[in-house]
Parts: structure tokens; sequence; C-alpha cells
């Protein structure tokens, strides 16, 4: 429960929080119907990847800019979190995501905003075909997120925060024809609960969480299988876990603090004859 004493804790909650309101206020904005203007599929797309990939430039380095329920549980699969982290990382994305379609909800006039953009069942798409849809939609995102942020990698990896951006601009262009593309449960159920319209949304829990299972279960043990034993893993997941890099710094840093203030010794002291 240390976590919970830590202020870079606290700092990576309000990121999450902040960001997923900035990615449902801007991603759910592109999708809404302007008489004037509206919008193309290839819009809704650039809009949702581009706001993933700033997001993830602006946060990454504060919480690791998750931003998606889904990518928190893939992150918890792959023993990269603590079970502490992973809820309080959801109850801020899905804060977020509420507030930030409550703001679109209230700045946006009555005749443009419409169902704020809400994931539908698309084309005579069935809700069990729109669940396989959202689980291969995220399965390719959490590989693209694992494959992006592993420092494990020696090659030129690139920017993470265009890969992931990129990647999330896929899905929307063949995911919008099924289900108006989700990929993140955050995303469906903030529009759901301000408009008051929960249909089908289980369809976007049970798809996009079992992608993100499938593909932290693909990466983390089958592609590139986590080094870390099992006792490692477990204190992950309660929190307790201290890379041994960390412990090498503190006790260096303990051992150069007492150079500094214990009293000279013989060994330190040179006789001139």
């Amino acid at each position: 429960m240390w976590e919970l004493r830590s202020i870079a804790f606290t700092r990576a909650v309000f990121a999450e929080f902040l960001a997923t309101l900035m990615l449902i206020l801007f991603g759910l904005g592109s999708a809404l119907n302007w008489p004037a203007a509206p919008p193309s599929m290839l819009q809704i797309a650039l809009a949702f990847g581009l706001a993933v990939g700033t997001l993830v430039q602006i946060v990454g380095h504060v919480s690791g800019a998750h931003l998606n329920p889904a990518v928190t549980l893939a992150f918890l699969i792959g023993s990269h979190i603590s079970f502490l982290r992973a809820a309080f990382y959801v109850a801020a994305q899905l804060l977020g995501a509420v507030a930030g379609a409550a703001i679109l909800h209230e700045i946006t006039p009555p005749n443009v905003r419409g169902n704020l953009a809400i994931n539908t069942l698309n084309n005579g798409t069935t809700s069990g075909k729109a669940a396989t849809m959202e689980l291969f939609l995220t399965l390719q995102l959490i590989l693209c997120i694992f494959a992006s942020t592993d420092d494990r990698r020696i090659d030129h990896v690139g920017s993470p925060s265009i890969s992931i951006g990129l990647s999330v601009a896929l899905g929307h262009l063949l995911g919008i024809y099924y289900t108006g593309c989700s990929m993140n449960p955050a995303r469906s159920f903030a529009p759901a609960v301000i408009t008051g319209n929960l249909d089908d949304q289980w369809v976007f829990w049970v798809g996009p969480l079992s992608g993100a299972l499938l593909g932290s279960l693909i990466y983390n043990y089958i592609l590139i299988p986590n080094t870390k034993t099992f006792s490692e893993r477990l204190a992950i997941l309660r929190g307790t876990f201290e890379q041994e890099e960390e412990w090498d710094e503190r006790d260096a840093r303990r051992r150069q603090s007492m150079e500094l203030h214990s009293p000279p010794t013989l060994s330190r002291i040179t006789v001139k004859a």
C-alpha cells in the first residue's frame, strides 16, 4: 500500500484522469455531425489517432498513458503494474471519460451533439460479431503498445507515440463500419452514461477486454517471454517490487552520504615523513 503514500502515484492517477478527459473531448468532438460539414471516416480515425499520440507524448512519462481500461488490464496481466494501480487507473479513466463527454455535451448545440457519437452496432452487425471485431481491433493495439514500449528491444523502435497513434487510427479505419470503433471501454461508457443509452454496452467491454487479455498473453508469454520470476511477478502485482538497479542506486547514495558525513579514518590520512 506504499503507492498510496507516493506523490508520483497520485500524479500518475491524475494524469490518467486528465488525459482520458482530453481524449474523449477531442475524439468524440471529431465525430459530431455538424450540418455544414459532416465528419468523414478518415477525419474521425485521424482525430482519435492524433489525440492518442499527442497524449502519450504528454503523460507517457508520468503514468504510462494507458487512457484505456483495456490497456491497463493488459499491463496487469503482463505483471507490469500492481492491482492497486490498475484499480485506480481504471477509476480515473472512467471518471475522466465521463467528465470529457459531459463537457462536450454542454458546449455543443443540441442539434449537433445528438447521441455524442456513441458506439452502436452498424450495417447489420450482430452483437457477437461486434464483440469479435472489437477483440481484434484491441488485440492489434495492445501488441503495438507492448512492442513500441519494450525496453528490452535493441533495434531502432522509433517514436512510441506515433506508432501507437497510428495503431488507433488503423483500428478506426476498419472498426467504424462495424461498431463505430471502440477499442476502449471508457470511450464507449462515457457517452452512454451522458445520453442514458446503454444498449449493447457489454459488447464494448467484453470485446476490448478480451482483446487486451489475449494480446498481453501473446506478447508477454509467447512472443517475448518475461524473464521475471514468479515471486517477482507476485511482488509487482502486490506493489512491493523494486528493481535491482533501484536498490543499487539507493545503496550507492547511502555509501556516498556516509562518506560525506563520517569523520576521516586513519586509512584516509596521509602522513608525511
